[in-house]
């Protein structure tokens, strides 16, 4: 049973490894145990951007299949199993799969699991939230998103911290121009989240995104000044992707290496976005159209 006596999370049965047509490209981490570094900046030219926002089309509209298939009773593997089929379908590949080792094509995250959730046969019940991440490499560029989706009915309190945690990100979206360093946008966010006294996630963040899943740009979600202070430029391109919760922020993680929970059990949500700044603002580059 994938829920314990007091309804907490616990692990579930995986699926088989799921299988990516032999004509779609790899990213060059398949494979391996890890990937190789990323010697390149975070700045992309047009070629490359709309590189990017193709791929994370991609994502988007998987995440549009999944959300229309989530509802009580449908397990995460089978969210996982639409994603999968929506990106291959299109001639990508979803990133996730094979990535230091993980072996699905999404990240599912039920209630208190912040994120990294692998999907299996857990059964979502009505009242739940589900974070369901998905980035697809296409051209040699990825696109990364998520977002967190309701389970039939929820309490007011899971509603509230689902819109507050889209807002969350937006404002930080909003808050990176250029010249401006890359910790304002965990300062607003977390100047945002306490007005409501929710835990802002520390330890896992927003990063550089393109032609690596990750670059090595940390993008924090919360007030790290002075760290993180990469100056923000026109043309770069990283992903804002804050965790929120309702207790919290400490964390805890399952022996499989990925599944991170909070470790007051609170629940928790997430978006995000990858982003391109411009010289007077920014695009969104992982939206359905």
């Amino acid at each position: 049973m994938p829920f314990d006596a007091h309804g907490h999370l616990v692990p579930g049965a995986l699926p088989p490894a799921r299988a990516v047509p032999a004509h779609i490209a790899r990213p060059p981490y398949v494979g391996l145990a890890a990937p190789p570094g990323y010697a390149g900046d975070n700045t992309y030219t047009e070629v490359e951007v709309e590189r990017i926002r193709t791929a994370g089309r991609i994502a988007a509209r998987a995440l549009d299949a999944v959300g229309a298939a989530v509802r009580p009773g449908v397990t995460t593997a089978e969210l996982d199993r639409i994603a999968h089929q929506c990106v291959v379908s299109q001639g990508a590949y979803p990133s996730t799969l094979g990535y230091r080792g993980y072996r699905a094509s999404s990240c599912t995250s039920v209630n208190e699991v912040i994120c990294h959730g692998v999907p299996d046969d857990t059964e979502l019940r009505e009242g739940d939230l589900v974070n369901v991440d998905v980035t697809a490499y296409l051209d040699g560029f990825h696109g990364d998103t998520n977002r967190t989706f309701r389970v039939g009915e929820v309490a007011e309190e899971v509603d509230l911290l689902i819109e507050r945690t889209h807002e969350a990100m937006m404002r930080g979206i909003r808050a990176a121009k250029p010249g401006r360093q890359v910790n304002v946008i965990g300062r607003v966010i977390e100047t945002y989240a306490k007005r409501f006294g929710y835990g802002v996630v520390r330890d896992f963040t927003g990063h550089g995104v393109g032609a690596a899943f990750h670059t090595g740009l940390i993008i924090p979600h919360y007030d790290s000044a002075p760290a993180y202070s990469d100056v923000i430029v026109p043309g770069m391109v990283f992903t804002v992707e804050p965790m929120l919760t309702l207790g919290v922020h400490e964390w805890d993680q399952w022996e499989d290496g990925w599944t991170i929970t909070t470790r007051d059990k609170s629940l928790t949500a997430q978006f995000e976005h990858t982003v391109v700044v411009r010289e007077n603002g920014f695009e969104l580059l992982t939206l359905s159209e």
